[in-house]
């Protein structure tokens, strides 16, 4: 290998430990972000519980919806991917919601 080649993939290397250094940071920040999230989802739950309110609100699930497609857009990410994305989350937390009910 040649200096330069040698010097290409050194600065390539540094790049994807640049990558992956905030790639590591951000997947932090996600996850923190979803306990927080789930913490009020939770009081929401409990909440819904307490007053015999149903685990589902379909209107608002909607709505969060799409206004995550549209953040998602603005963010240059894939609707698509947003959409399956906060469906999950938003199955995760009806399954919580009803657990306070039983």
């Amino acid at each position: 290998m040649t200096d330069d080649q040698t010097d290409v993939v050194a600065r390539a290397a540094e790049l994807l430990k640049g990558h992956r250094a905030s790639i590591d940071r951000l997947d932090a920040i996600l996850v923190y972000t979803l306990g927080e999230r789930f913490k009020h989802t939770q009081a929401v739950g409990k909440l819904k519980a307490e007053h015999d309110l149903p685990p589902s609100d379909p209107a608002r699930e909607a709505s969060q919806i799409a206004r995550l497609e549209d953040l998602a857009e603005q963010a240059d990410l894939d609707p698509v991917f947003a959409k399956k994305f906060l469906n999950f989350i938003i199955q995760e937390v009806i399954r919580h919601h009803r657990q306070h009910q039983s």
